[in-house]
């Protein structure tokens, strides 16, 4: 039995989707954290206790983190720790690792805003990821930054101006 823990951080790199022989959509990424420390006699800020978290999610959270999130982006995730093991290929030897198996994942609105859209779970796997995936890449470079989503704040309506 594992406890459920939270991790905030930031990605390291895209989420990469697969799926595995049976079809079931696997997204596979890594969360840093770190504690931010101000050095009392120079007054600097530095990362402390710097942690990088391999992370899985299945299903329609797979795909659902995959068509939103993207590598830099702050995010709260809630999973748990589960213990992986294997055999390496090359020598032989018994491998293993602590890794979490994300149950729920989404940007940190500490620093963004997100416009959250409800999914049809229609299923359609490598579909709906592409899909996503093309469309985050033609939108609006004044965006929001989040795949998905079209910046509206204030207001601005996006026009040919930016808002400042």
């Amino acid at each position: 039995m594992s406890s459920t823990m939270t991790l905030t951080g930031r990605l390291t790199g895209t989420p990469e989707l697969r799926f595995s022989p049976a079809g079931v959509a696997v997204a596979a990424f890594t969360i840093v954290t770190s504690r931010r420390v101000k050095d009392p006699a120079s007054g600097e800020w530095s990362d402390a206790d710097t942690t990088y978290w391999d992370c899985k999610a299945f299903k329609q959270l797979a795909e659902n983190i995959c068509a939103s999130l993207d590598k830099g982006m702050e995010v709260v995730a809630v999973g748990r720790a589960v213990q992986e093991s294997w055999e390496d290929r090359q020598s032989g030897a018994k491998r293993s690792k602590i890794a979490v198996r994300v149950d729920a994942i989404g940007p940190s609105l500490r620093s963004a805003t997100a416009r959250v859209e409800k999914t049809g779970g229609s299923g359609q796997g490598r579909q709906d990821y592409q899909q996503a995936r093309a469309e985050s890449s033609r939108e609006d470079p004044w965006g929001s930054g989040v795949p998905g989503t079209q910046a509206q704040a204030g207001g601005w309506g996006g026009g040919d101006e930016p808002p400042f």
